[in-house]
């Protein structure tokens, strides 16, 4: 791995082919106006100093054109490498002028699948602007756009930091539906494991699950902590008249984080139950060989007896011998079948 305070150079580190393309949305109280365009000296012609420039860059593959939008909004170059590393670790930061956030977002159509598929979101708050740098060229917040362009609750009259708060909801709902249906698959799970003993595929199911449980909580996890920052910014990019939209994000936040950790104590859990059941059927089958050795081990030995050769054996010469062997070892092991099956052994 190189040191990255020894180069200028600027390289995206992740897996998205997606071309870059960039969305503005200016808008205040006189009303809202949009572009798109790949070539930011287009799109820097239509940002206002008045209003509120909500900028969205999707798709990170042109660093060159990351690099201009972030010097416009004087981002600092280490901010511009977090932003561009796919793998970047989440965190809350506060700068002189502006504050990042940088977090995942997780997409999980089948929880059938081996991975969870996912894509760094980046969020910077400025004093009139917000950017938000996607991987890919999905409209994750297509819900944001329209209300803007509604108007819905006066938006166009609130500075950016509502803004901000609106768009961190956004992702703290996804998160819940995240986490609710893997609750949901645990609880699932739970019921089979109850009800079915002989679902051989259950364990591969529990390592699956757990696999996407971990790779959600290295994400989520961290904003427990981090969140608090924004409540302790000395930069001024959040107002007091907004904390309000941000308690109810950390209410939603901590929402989540109790169902991270119902999730962690139902994984645990069904971890112990499906052990508990292999070993319950271990000792059945176990017990089902026992009955049997038991049984035979009669026969085995009377069959040894009268295996022997010895020539004063009555009843080798006898008629009737060997009809009388084979009753006598069928009497046995009915019998030792009935004694089992009284005591309730098999």
């Amino acid at each position: 791995m190189k040191n990255n305070l020894l180069s200028e150079n600027l390289s995206y580190m992740g897996q998205s082919p997606t071309p870059t393309k960039l969305y503005l949305y200016t808008y205040g109280p006189e009303g809202m106006a949009e572009k798109s365009s790949k070539d930011f000296s287009v799109i820097r012609t239509h940002i206002k100093s008045e209003g509120v420039n909500w900028l969205q860059i999707r798709g990170l593959q042109d660093t060159e054109v990351i690099r201009e939008v972030c010097h416009n909004f004087s981002i600092d170059f280490l901010v511009i490498q977090d932003i561009l590393n796919a793998n970047q670790p989440t965190k809350i930061e506060e700068h002189d002028t502006y504050t990042v956030l940088i977090t995942k977002l997780f997409y999980l159509p089948e929880l059938d699948d081996d991975e969870v598929e996912q894509q760094q979101l980046c969020l910077i708050l400025g004093n009139n602007f917000v950017l938000t740098f996607l991987e890919q060229a999905d409209d994750f917040f297509s819900d944001v756009t329209a209300a803007l362009r509604k108007n819905i609750l006066k938006i166009w009259n609130r500075q950016s930091d509502y803004l901000f708060s609106v768009l961190l909801n956004s992702v703290m709902a996804d998160y819940t539906v995240l986490v609710t249906n893997i609750d949901d698959a645990l609880e699932d799970l739970e019921e089979e494991l109850l009800t079915i003993h002989n679902n051989r595929d259950i364990g591969i199911r529990i390592q699956r699950l757990r696999r996407h449980y971990m790779t959600i909580k290295r994400s989520i996890l961290p904003l427990k902590e981090q969140y608090v920052k924004l409540f302790r910014l000395s930069n001024g990019t959040i107002h007091k008249v907004t904390r309000p939209f941000y308690n109810d994000v950390n209410d939603h936040l901590q929402l989540i984080l109790q169902t991270i950790e119902i999730c962690r104590e139902t994984l645990s859990s069904l971890v112990d139950l499906y052990i508990s059941n292999n070993d319950l059927r271990r000792n059945d089958i176990m017990k089902r060989l026992t009955v049997v050795s038991t049984i035979f081990i009669p026969l085995t030995f009377l069959a040894g007896v009268w295996g022997m050769n010895f020539n004063n054996m009555p009843e080798l010469n006898w008629e009737y011998g060997y009809i009388f062997a084979w009753i006598v070892m069928i009497t046995m092991a009915f019998v030792v079948s009935l004694y089992f099956r009284k005591k309730g052994w098999n």
